[in-house]
């Protein structure tokens, strides 16, 4: 049984199709980490999404998905916060298309500690402020809303798979949380 978001566009490839090319190539995806900022711009709390896998095993991610043929970054940017964080988000893009960090994904244990068991992808991670009501993703079971030193703490980080704790990290990092 799927619990993937059921895509009405599913872009240029089949299921077939992307589980071949999936073996075949890399994946272009982009990451977001939805977060809250107070008045002054400093991040108050980070928005993560609790979900199970295929094997019913609770786990933390964050928003994340494919960049379509002839889509643009932003537009998968703003497509995939839609479709995970629901229509009232109310996200703002960053002004540059410049990711914070470029997160490189493999099928099996490597140099970069991250790991995605279907593919080799390399994904674009982003922070980006929300401002509105946030409604989880139909296979999400929440979105936490947690202060950085709480997304940070060990229970939290052990909650992540395939090295995706990094990736918070790093963003905490970017926005300048380096307690």
């Amino acid at each position: 049984m799927s619990v993937r978001t059921p895509d009405p566009n599913p872009g240029w490839l089949s299921d077939e199709d992307l589980y071949e090319a999936r073996h075949r190539l890399p994946m272009l995806y982009v990451e977001a980490i939805p977060v809250r900022v107070d008045p002054l711009g400093y991040v108050s709390e980070i928005g993560l999404l609790y979900t199970t896998d295929e094997n019913g095993h609770f786990q933390r991610t964050f928003v994340s998905g494919r960049v379509m043929y002839r889509e643009t970054v932003r537009a998968a940017l703003m497509r995939h916060l839609e479709k995970d964080l629901g229509p009232m988000a109310m996200p703002s893009l960053p002004a540059s298309p410049v990711p914070f960090t470029v997160a490189e994904y493999f099928p099996s244990p490597s140099e970069t500690g991250l790991t995605d068991d279907r593919q080799h992808a390399v994904a674009l991670a982003y922070v980006v402020p929300v401002r509105g009501e946030c409604s989880p993703r139909q296979d999400a079971l929440e979105l936490t809303w947690m202060t950085p030193d709480e997304a940070l703490s060990e229970s939290v980080q052990a909650e992540f798979a395939g090295g995706r704790g990094n990736i918070v990290r790093a963003a905490l990092a970017h926005v300048g949380w380096g307690r």
